[in-house]
């Protein structure tokens, strides 16, 4: 589940759910915090949906405000071009139109104080 490089640094794991997984890893003399998810695609149940966020909710809230927290993973959701309000969630670098996931997502992160950003190049707009 963790590169072998950094198997030895790993100091703590904590599977939450299918779908949610913590780590902490030693960086230097410091300790990251690093939360993996998998949101609920759109088509499933909204019951299914609450638990994930739910649960979500909990791994977070159990990280001390001291330690640096990374939360990546595949949030099936879009959250638009548009920042709409969210202008310290949405770092503004994104395409599209935002769905009821992209929403939640947002939401989730102006609460927590995060900001969306992708590990990846930008994506050209087509017209």
């Amino acid at each position: 589940m963790v590169e072998k490089d950094l198997a030895d640094f790993v100091v703590e794991m904590m599977h939450k759910s299918d779908r949610i997984m913590a780590i902490e890893v030693a960086v230097g003399s410091k300790v990251v915090s690093v939360v993996s998810v998998y949101t609920p695609h759109i088509g499933l149940p909204d019951d299914i949906k609450k638990q994930f966020w739910e649960d979500l909710d909990l791994v977070i809230q159990d990280v001390p405000q001291a330690k640096k927290l990374f939360k990546e993973g595949d949030f099936n959701c879009h959250i638009g071009a548009e920042i709409d309000g969210y202008d310290t969630a949405h770092g503004g670098f994104r395409f599209g139109e935002r769905n009821n996931g992209g929403v939640s997502i947002l939401n989730f992160m102006v609460t927590y104080e995060m900001l969306v950003v992708t590990p990846v190049l930008r994506r050209r707009r087509t017209t």
